[in-house]
């Protein structure tokens, strides 16, 4: 009570109102579904926008080896578009089986068990924390390739934009997603723009395009890279240019935010992310061959390169040889690819909250995070995915060559294990399908789903491989705290139950106390404590008594003479305390009553002061504040708060007419 509390609830419901806007009815959960032309840049921006740092990691991995070695980026390029469009494949299939937007989760616990459905959770939570990450610190890599005093200060920019994302995903999905569709397809436009044109004027036009590194020799770190050093290295630009893939699994995921019918709306969706993702990916690569564009982790790898020369990412090369002559269009490129980049991490923003719901209503995390939020949107996942986010960018201060290391091991444990789970589920199907039309869609679902699993799964040795040293063993070890954690807090929901379950069956019905013990706790005789003797007396208690603690002999003289020549017919009795303690005297004392009479319930009735000033809720209930804390611990005793409102506290009544959704009030004993 008092200021802390009022002042809080008023200024939190201004600050929420200011933010997210008025809260949404129940029942207007159709307000916030897609279509497809809105679910496209919502689900899959963290896939569209991979093409803006996956062929750029290719490359810095690749020259490592020195520039002989680039040729090796259009079959890498190759090789990851093709894992790329199997594991589309296999999606489809699973959006059409299981509709309900569990994904990877519901498929592999269904299939295959809680256990194995746990760990494929706890690899998604870890990936997408990284993907906000990842996202964000390529952004600012890109934006500060324009704009120095931004790559001088990325993290503080980098948490700075996670905030402002999480901030608007908490006013909504459909706000979310329509605030991210401009932006999204002005990426597309403009990529497809650049490598359209840049690849016209090379082919057709037989003009001689060369990136600003062009002119530049890329020497290796290490001398002649040959043998198995070759093929590890060729396996580690791979797995680097996977980091395409993720994002893939959010519209399996978020199949319930489509519009009907849903499941062929997301599997649309989720071959147009597909084709356009494969198509500028491939691009990009083929334009970065052709211009001669060189990507290198350490300006002194580059040969020939001025002193002082600080080199831009590869799409702001790009842009740079095929705009040239043209600012506005280098302009558009960087601005776009800076912003899908910002806005990528949405992906993960509606993904980790609707699969932590999952899981918190299967109770593996806490239950807040099953609760929508004012808007609609389970605003308890989306604030935990910022902090967590924010956290992995200042411990790695934004750079994104570190962070990648950690990045898409989660995304394929996740893969693979829900191939493993398709088969199965197809397999299952087969058995007890007669229809001679619907076993040839489960034979053809499974090979594709079978296929799946065989590239997803070599996709994941070769990441664990070539990543564990350089940083996997993080993202490992986080999953595999995770996984443990939401193992003890589903025992411990479990352990609540099966406790309330077992009391249950021996007490039957709620047995009621034989007698009810009332204390009155008084500091003073005045009003406060005469309220509190009233309302004490109104619960027609079978015991009825005033305490109070003597801790100054004069004081408590003074208070029991008072109470002798007053009107109140309540006996007062008077604890001794020879430590001037006021907590435990009156801890043992009620500690002693239940002790005599087991099934007495003893009720405490506590006068408290409703104050409208910080200062004076310092100066006020601070025993009382202490003397609740221990008495709630205690069995057969419940605490009853008599409140004394000052007149101070009326320039504080909060008049709170539309209820947040994310009040604790409404919780009870969830």
């Amino acid at each position: 009570m008092g200021l802390p509390l009022a002042l809080v609830s008023k200024l939190s419901t201004a600050a929420r109102r200011l933010v997210l806007g008025r809260p949404f009815r129940s029942d207007a959960m159709g307000h916030t579904l897609l279509p497809k032309r809105i679910a496209l840049p919502v689900f899959a921006s963290d896939a569209l926008s991979s093409v803006a740092y996956a062929p750029e990691e290719i490359f810095l991995v690749l020259s490592v080896a020195g520039l002989s070695a680039y040729t090796m980026a259009p079959w890498i390029g190759v090789a990851v578009a093709a894992v790329m469009l199997v594991v589309i494949a296999s999606y489809r299939q699973n959006v059409h089986a299981y509709p309900s937007g569990g994904g990877d989760y519901e498929v592999v616990t269904t299939n295959l068990g809680p256990t194995a459905g746990l760990t494929v959770a706890s690899a998604l939570l870890v990936d997408y924390v990284l993907t906000v990450a990842v996202s964000m610190a390529s952004a600012m890599s890109n934006i500060g390739s324009a704009v120095p005093f931004i790559a001088q200060h990325k993290v503080l920019f980098a948490v700075a934009a996670i905030l402002l994302l999480a901030s608007l995903n908490l006013r909504g999905i459909r706000e979310s997603g329509t605030a991210f569709a401009i932006p999204t397809y002005a990426f597309m436009i403009g990529m497809y723009l650049m490598v359209g044109w840049g690849l016209f004027q090379i082919f057709v036009l037989g003009d001689h395009l060369q990136a600003e590194t062009a002119g530049f020799t890329v020497k290796s770190e290490h001398g002649d890279v040959l043998g198995f050093a070759m093929v590890f290295l060729v396996a580690r630009a791979f797995s680097s240019g996977c980091a395409a893939l993720t994002g893939v699994e959010a519209i399996s995921n978020g199949v319930p935010a489509f519009k009907k019918p849903k499941s062929r709306n997301a599997a649309t969706t989720l071959l147009l992310l597909g084709a356009i993702a494969v198509s500028l990916f491939m691009g990009i690569i083929v334009l970065a061959k052709e211009t001669g564009a060189k990507v290198v982790d350490s300006v002194d790898q580059l040969v020939g390169a001025p002193q002082g020369y600080h080199p831009k990412t590869l799409i702001a090369q790009l842009a740079d040889a095929v705009f040239h002559g043209f600012p506005i269009g280098l302009y558009l490129i960087a601005g776009v690819t800076a912003l899908i980049l910002v806005l990528a991490a949405n992906t993960a923003f509606n993904g980790f909250p609707v699969l932590g719901s999952i899981l918190a209503q299967d109770r593996y995390l806490p239950r807040q995070l099953h609760t929508r939020g004012d808007r609609l949107a389970f605003s308890n996942g989306i604030l935990f995915l910022a902090f967590a986010a924010i956290a992995f960018v200042v411990a790695f201060r934004a750079e994104v060559t570190a962070l990648i290391q950690l990045y898409i091991v989660g995304v394929f444990v996740s893969f693979t294990l829900s191939q493993i789970g398709m088969v199965r589920h197809w397999t299952r199907l087969l058995r007890i399908e007669t229809d001679a039309t619907q076993r040839r869609r489960m034979y053809r679902s499974r090979i594709i789903n079978a296929i799946g699993l065989l590239c997803t799964g070599a996709v994941l040795i070769v990441v664990v491989v070539t990543k564990f040293r350089a940083g996997a063993w993080i993202a490992i070890l986080a999953m595999g705290a995770l996984f443990g954690l939401m193992k003890l807090i589903h025992r411990h929901y479990a352990t609540v139950s099966s406790e309330l379950e077992a009391r249950a069956a021996e007490q039957g019905d709620v047995v009621l106390p034989s007698r009810n013990h009332a204390i009155v706790l008084v500091s003073n005789l005045h009003l406060p404590t005469k309220r509190a003797l009233a309302y004490a007396r109104a619960t027609r208690p079978d015991v009825l008594e005033a305490i109070t603690v003597n801790v100054d002999d004069e004081e408590a003289h003074q208070l029991v003479h008072k109470w002798e020549v007053s009107d109140v017919t309540v006996p007062l009795k008077v604890i001794a305390s020879p430590y001037r303690e006021i907590t435990r005297p009156i801890l043992s004392y009620v500690q002693r009553i239940i002790k005599d009479s087991p099934r007495t319930v003893v009720t405490v009735f506590i006068p408290e002061y409703v104050v409208g000033h910080w200062w004076e809720q310092v100066l006020h209930n601070q025993s009382a504040l202490r003397l609740k804390g221990r008495l709630l611990f205690e069995p057969n005793v419940m605490v009853t708060s008599v409140p004394w409102q000052l007149s101070s506290s009326e320039r504080l009544k909060v008049v709170d007419e539309q209820p947040a959704p994310g009040d604790a009030r409404r919780g009870f004993l969830s």
